[in-house]
Formats: structure tokens, C-alpha cells, sequence
């Protein structure tokens, strides 16, 4: 009688799925890896060590490599790098240099009130209007005498007058259009010095050079709960693949006395039960490597004596078709 094949434990299995997949992912990190040669330079890729990887499963360590990939650009390209690096580095300096002076600068903020703003237009009109309006002034004033409009006089007051109040809409004009212009004016000349700075700063920052990079490879995610319902499920199918190859076999025997005695058996293990509580087990008997299945004459002894014999050598032997036979049967 036959003895059905153990299902492999699923820690065996976990490790065997997992030792494969890190080995694979190796293998594709170092042909995802090739060393390049170009006209600006070459980049290398080596191994530069190791770490390990425990997995807290199944316990076993794993050695995953470590890589380095180095880039070297040619003669004429590091020259051109050094050069740009070093142009970099001296703006740099500069604005350190020049921002120091921003501490009090910063510290005083630009006025753009309306009197300022008023008094720097009327500074910068007078210095144009005064003396346009001077002339125009004088010029009104011999017209209006060589037209006998004397000083004091009606007519002449409101000459003067209206000479008056043309100069004033002048300057008010120049207020309302020039108001833009003079803001404008105040913070460009406050800017400067700082967009100046900014300026040389942006042109101060340090560029990487362009590494390819690497093409790592992920190691797959081992399906262990998946293993271990394969493996429960193998387990109920060995279980009832037990209970009907021990069935069919030893009901082929008839009324047939089988030795059965636990004297003459060895590697004996319990598979499981009869529906009466004998236990079905699995053994060889001695000097026969041959794996077997069926029950201990001794307990069935106990609980159906009719199905057992003495043999003339002193050891019992088991009736399987009396020692199955259902209480209440045939």
C-alpha cells in the first residue's frame, strides 16, 4: 500500500521563489548597466560592495551588491567646465561683496507719499517751466504797454490774471502726468542696485553635470500568503486523497489477514483515523523500503478482536474488511 507524498513546507517554497527573484534582479541590474563611452567623456558603472538583506520570513540572508557609476568628461569638456565654474565662482564673490551695503539700504524704505512725490515734480517742471513762463511773462507785459494798458490798470490785472492761471494749469498738468514718471524714477532707482545683485547671483549657481541614471531593477514581492493556501489546501487534499487510497486498497483485500503488528513496522507516523478511532498510519515494514499504509493490529485489538489473528511467528495480523466493516453492517 502506497503512501501518498508530502506537500513541500512552504518556507522551502518561500525561500526558493525569493532566492530566484533577487538573483534575477541582480543579473538585470548588471545588464541595465553598461559602462558608455562618448565624444564628452565615459561613465562607468562597478559594484563597490555589498549589503544584506535578511528576509523575515524564512530567515535566509541574501548578499545584494552595491553600485558606484562614475562620469569623466574629456580634456576639452572639463576645460570648458573649469572655465564656467570659475566665472561662476568670481560673480559669486561679487555679490556676496556687493549685498553686504543692503543691511541699511534695505533698512530705509522709498517714500512715495504726495509731497515727495509733488516736490520732485515741481523740481524737475520749474527747472523748464520757470523760465519758459519768465519769458512769456515779460513778453505779456510789453505788449500789454505798448498797447497803453498801463500797470494798476483793470485791463491789465486781468491780463496778468489769466497769465496767472495759465502757468498754475501747467504745473497742475505736470502733477497729474508726471506723477507716474516720478514714482517709476524713485523705484528704479531703488532697484537697480539690488536687481544688480541679483544679477550676479543668478549667474553664480553651480550646474551638475548630466549623469545617465541607473537603471535599477525591483525585486519581485514574493506571494507567501499565496504559498502557504497552496500549501493548506494541499494538505486537505492529501488528507482526503488518504482517506480514499486507503480505503480502495485495503477493502481489495476482502477477508484476507494482512501482518499488522507494530513489532514488525518502523518510520511509523499517523496520517489519521478511522471512523471508529483506530488510527491510519504510514510505515515500512522491517528490512522493506517500500512505503506503506494501514492500521496497528494492537489497536484494532481493542476494538474489534474479531478482525484479528495470531500468525504461527507470534505476530498479529489484521481482517481490513472485518476491521472496517461499519457497526451495524454486513
Amino acid at each position: 500500500m502506497g503512501k501518498a507524498p508530502e506537500p513541500t513546507p512552504p518556507k522551502e517554497t518561500s525561500a526558493a521563489q525569493t532566492g530566484t527573484s533577487v538573483s534575477t534582479a541582480i543579473a538585470n541590474a548588471f545588464l541595465n548597466n553598461p559602462n558608455e563611452v562618448t565624444p564628452d567623456g565615459t561613465r562607468t558603472s562597478e559594484q563597490t560592495g555589498t549589503y544584506t538583506m535578511k528576509d523575515p520570513y524564512t530567515g535566509l540572508s541574501y548578499e545584494i551588491p552595491r553600485f558606484t557609476v562614475n562620469q569623466t568628461l574629456s580634456s576639452q569638456q572639463q576645460a570648458i567646465k573649469d572655465q564656467q565654474d570659475q566665472a561662476k565662482l568670481n560673480l559669486g564673490t561679487l555679490a556676496n561683496t556687493q549685498s553686504s551695503f543692503l543691511n541699511d539700504y534695505l533698512g530705509k524704505p522709498v517714500d512715495l507719499n504726495n509731497d515727495t512725490t509733488e516736490s520732485r515734480l515741481m523740481d524737475l517742471g520749474r527747472k523748464r517751466l520757470d523760465p519758459k513762463f519768465q519769458d512769456q511773462r515779460t513778453a505779456l507785459e510789453t505788449r500789454l504797454s505798448n498797447q497803453g494798458i498801463k500797470l494798476g490798470t483793470p485791463a491789465y490785472e486781468k491780463a496778468m490774471s489769466q497769465f496767472g492761471q495759465q502757468e498754475n494749469d501747467a504745473y497742475n498738468q505736470l502733477l497729474l502726468q508726471g506723477r507716474g514718471q516720478a514714482v517709476q524714477e524713485a523705484l528704479t532707482q531703488r532697484n537697480q542696485p539690488i536687481n544688480e545683485i541679483i544679477g550676479l547671483m543668478s549667474g553664480s549657481q553651480v550646474q551638475q553635470p548630466q549623469f545617465t541614471g541607473m537603471n535599477g531593477s525591483t525585486i519581485p514581492t514574493t506571494d507567501n500568503a499565496g504559498i502557504i493556501a497552496n500549501y493548506d489546501n494541499m494538505k486537505a487534499q492529501q488528507a482526503a486523497a488518504n482517506g480514499g487510497i486507503f480505503g480502495s486498497l485495503l477493502g481489495g483485500l476482502g477477508g484476507l489477514f494482512a501482518l499488522s503488528d507494530e513489532r514488525a513496522k518502523t518510520d511509523k507516523e499517523k496520517i489519521g483515523e478511522t471512523e471508529d478511532g483506530m488510527g491510519i498510519w504510514s510505515y515500512r515494514y522491517k528490512g522493506d523500503d517500500t512505503p506503506q499504509i494501514g492500521l496497528m493490529a494492537q489497536e484494532v485489538a481493542k476494538k474489534k478482536p474479531e478482525a484479528v489473528a495470531v500468525r504461527p511467528d507470534g505476530l498479529m495480523a489484521v481482517n481490513y474488511a472485518k476491521a472496517l466493516k461499519k457497526k451495524g453492517g454486513r
